[in-house]
């Protein structure tokens, strides 16, 4: 049965008639399983005007009755989040424990919106001049668009939407239109935890309604996270209509294993960061730096775990890597194997011979690992977002440094050692928003932010954490001065007989 999947605005389901839907998949079967409207200018009106009206009263709720809607949502979150991992894995395709650890990260930025009483205080200066006091306070943007791209259809949504709405926004979602249930799995959460109708409202569709939230007078701002050309498009295009803007964009995310390194532990994290998601994150690992003589053994010791990963259908038990999410992606990644070969890298594990445990039909492409990548190779300079793992040869720590501080790309990398001085140095010469030393894939924890430097990221903020807090306020700077009752005026004092 092919489900329809509508819009959710002021409430509740949208009950119109599309101009437009779009195929949802099962990434695993190929089947079509549900028929996602698309909004058009119209739709994307009736959500901006919704989120609007809602906000007049939205903004001054108390913040104490803004954390207790936060705190139920959090248990609801918390009690379906296996409920929530299904819906992600049967639209996605990534395996059942991978989308369940995604709705756990998730609930991290949760909790720390959950904090917002403390997170909102401003600043205060008593006589700052004679009985002048200056103060400080924090105020919403006011409506909020977040577009949400498919590889993380859970957390994604999540990094914005509750640090916008405990800070008083109201928020029009655009889910990606591969992935669509999620988003509306999730704003139906949000209603039973008491959000008030058009607080949140879930936008579906495809460039009509990304263009009609980044023109629209009535949007103060915009989240992005996609590919860094469309995050550019979307930082120029939302800030020459006068919004502010946060879009990360793409990666291309490297790992330095020094010859000193745990070579062991050096595999088992490139096999992780490097296929896990069918390397569908914007964190994964999809360049290896050798350094030094280690390059054969650790390409041997990469090649035998990726031999023993099971690749399949995400809700058969066992499974570790799942499809791609759709044919026209799992093709176009496909094809950067033909390219590395002929641009000469060693083909040295070929994905599309590896064993699939599942339907044929499925948009199945195995591990792939190439050897001996050069800079000048696509495989090397373009981001794939595919279970691709590229192997480079350095022969120095400088050398290492050097490629990753001359990629375009600025968003995560790792380094691989047991020295802790060369450890220290890398963190501090790297040119990248995000580290990880041992630690493949260092995504920060939710009371921090996350997000890249260089064309990963358009903006001055990063997502979530204090970041995400400046983001979706703006500041405001009160002076007051009250005359001294010994001035004049009315006595309130107890009256006296003279």
């Amino acid at each position: 049965m092919v489900a329809r999947i509508s819009h959710r605005i002021d409430g509740k389901p949208w009950a119109g008639v599309a101009e437009r839907a779009g195929d949802v998949f099962d990434p695993a079967t190929g089947e079509v399983t549900g028929r996602v409207d698309f909004a058009a200018s119209g739709e994307v009106d009736e959500a901006v005007s919704a989120a609007a009206r809602a906000f007049q009263s939205w903004r001054n709720t108390s913040l104490a009755a803004r954390a207790r809607i936060l705190f139920a949502f959090r248990q609801l979150l918390d009690e379906h989040r296996a409920d929530l991992a299904a819906i992600v894995t049967a639209e996605h395709g990534k395996v059942l424990d991978d989308a369940a650890g995604e709705v756990g990260r998730a609930i991290e930025n949760v909790e720390f919106a959950c904090g917002i009483p403390a997170l909102l205080k401003g600043g205060f200066s008593e006589n700052a001049s004679t009985r002048v006091d200056v103060y400080s306070i924090r105020q919403p943007l006011g409506v909020v668009g977040v577009i949400s791209p498919f590889n993380f259809p859970a957390m994604v949504p999540l990094w914005f939407v509750p640090n916008a709405i405990a800070c008083g926004n109201t928020v029009v979602l655009k889910p990606s239109e591969k992935d669509p249930s999620a988003a509306n799995f999730i704003a139906d959460l949000w209603a039973r935890a008491g959000l008030p109708d058009g607080v949140l409202n879930v936008l579906h569709g495809d460039k009509v309604a990304v263009d009609g939230l980044l023109q629209h007078p009535g949007v103060r701002g915009i989240s992005f996270v996609g590919s860094t050309p469309v995050a550019r498009y979307v930082y120029e295009t939302g800030t020459r209509n006068g919004k502010r803007v946060q879009a990360l964009g793409g990666a291309k995310n490297h790992m330095v294993v020094l010859p000193d390194a745990d070579l062991d532990l050096a595999a088992d994290a490139a096999v992780s960061a490097g296929f896990g998601s069918a390397g569908e994150r914007c964190m994964a690992i999809s360049a290896v730096v050798a350094v030094g003589p280690v390059g054969d053994e650790l390409v041997e010791r990469i090649r035998t775990r990726m031999a023993k990963l099971r690749v399949g259908d995400g809700r058969r038990p066992g499974c570790e890597m799942g499809p791609l999410v759709t044919a026209a992606h799992r093709d176009r990644v496909t094809s950067y194997l033909d390219a590395g070969v002929d641009e000469g890298a060693t083909l040295a594990v070929d994905g599309r011979e590896h064993d699939i445990d599942g339907e044929p039909t499925g948009f199945w492409l195995g591990p792939t690992l190439f050897d001996h990548v050069r800079p000048d190779m696509s495989i090397y300079r373009d981001e794939i977002f595919g279970p691709v793992l590229s192997v480079v040869r350095a022969e120095t720590y400088e050398q290492a440094v050097g490629l990753v501080n001359d990629n375009p790309y600025g968003n995560g990398t790792a380094i691989f050692t047991n020295d802790g001085g060369a450890a220290r140095r890398f963190q501090n010469e790297i040119e990248v928003g995000m580290v990880g030393v041992n630690v493949p894939i260092p995504v920060p924890v939710g009371y921090y932010s996350f997000g890249g430097w260089k064309d990963s990221l358009f903006g001055d903020t990063h997502a979530y954490g204090p970041d995400g807090l400046h983001f979706y306020t703006r500041t405001k700077v009160v002076t007051s001065r009250w005359l001294d009752p010994s001035h004049g005026g009315v006595n309130l004092g107890f009256p006296r007989n003279e």
